[in-house]
């Protein structure tokens, strides 16, 4: 993956965009501002509410880059910054950019916590990905920027695939249909089979409704031979961050020739249709897909590809 200096040493007259993923934004800094507030009368005197806007974070990112392309950011809850890797191939698709910074960041916040803590929806231990006794996420917070560009070579967003199932405002479609049209549909982008991928880095947020459906929807598709990994256990639910943490888990593993592995207890749950989760090591990888799956039924499969 070439890096913008070099890019632009290249091509010194791209037009450089930026597109972001987030759930939070500035929400923790203006907690931190409005308990200032309640105890003090004001705002503390370096509280500016323009920085904390959920737009916020790509036009900081091209301002101290110095890029002048499209700058926006996107908040689809856990598959924004999934989402803003498709945008960015989509905006190279349409000749509207050269490059395009691309990625998510997410920093945890009481609002966030609490939420998810309201919907009985967090671990008070590590988290437990498609095991038996698994029961909510473990939060985490990640920042995860790509340079998605158009140059050969290399490995490459090869496809992506959307739906949008709005089966419930928080839970997940059941039998997981939302997430294997998602799928699905990053297949038939990249024009390739089921058979033709080597991973799959699942969304496997250790709730008992989201392992189900997946667990459901990827056994559908692939039937139970894919090697595959949640690789939340490692690093929380990094939420609107965990769409291109995850994509880099499986840039890295195309790279490095080796599977992310799959943590939990080892008590898989009979329950669940079987899946080839992995323990990691050495592997033959050519194409990896990546879930992400939101609120409200939206989901996001990335497709990557190494080129040879």
């Amino acid at each position: 993956m070439p890096t913008l200096e070099a890019f632009q040493g290249r091509h010194p007259d791209a037009r450089i965009g930026v597109v972001l993923g987030t759930s939070t934004s500035g929400i923790g800094e203006t907690e931190t501002a409005q308990a200032t507030r309640r105890q003090h009368g004001d705002w503390p005197r370096d509280f500016h509410y323009q920085r904390h806007e959920i737009g916020a974070p790509s036009c900081f990112v091209a301002e101290q880059l110095g890029v002048t392309g499209p700058a926006y950011t996107l908040s689809t809850a856990c598959s924004s910054s999934a989402k803003a890797l498709a945008s960015a191939r989509r905006l190279l698709a349409a000749g509207a950019c050269d490059a395009v910074i691309a990625g998510g960041a997410d920093s945890l916040c009481h609002l966030t916590v609490n939420g998810f803590a309201a919907l009985e929806a967090v671990s008070d231990s590590p988290c437990q990905p498609f095991s038996t006794t698994r029961n909510g996420i473990n939060l985490g917070e990640a920042a995860a920027l790509f340079l998605v560009t158009r140059e050969a070579g290399g490995i490459q967003l090869a496809g992506y695939g959307e739906s949008s199932d709005a089966h419930h405002i928080s839970a997940p479609r059941p039998d997981g249909e939302g997430a294997r049209h998602a799928m699905q549909g990053a297949l038939e982008m990249a024009g390739v089979v089921p058979s033709a991928i080597d991973y799959l880095n699942l969304h496997g947020t250790a709730t008992v409704q989201n392992d189900s459906m997946e667990a459901r929807a990827v056994s559908a598709l692939f039937g139970n031979s894919l090697p595959c990994s949640s690789t939340k256990a490692l690093t929380g639910h990094t939420l609107g961050a965990c769409g291109a943490l995850e994509a880099a888990f499986c840039w890295m593993a195309l790279e490095a020739g080796r599977l992310p592995p799959h943590v939990n207890d080892n008590r898989v749950d009979p329950d669940l249709p079987a899946l080839a989760l992995t323990t990691g090591g050495p592997a033959n990888l050519k194409r990896a897909l990546s879930n992400a799956f939101a609120f409200g039924g939206n989901n996001i499969a990335l497709l990557l590809e190494k080129m040879s």
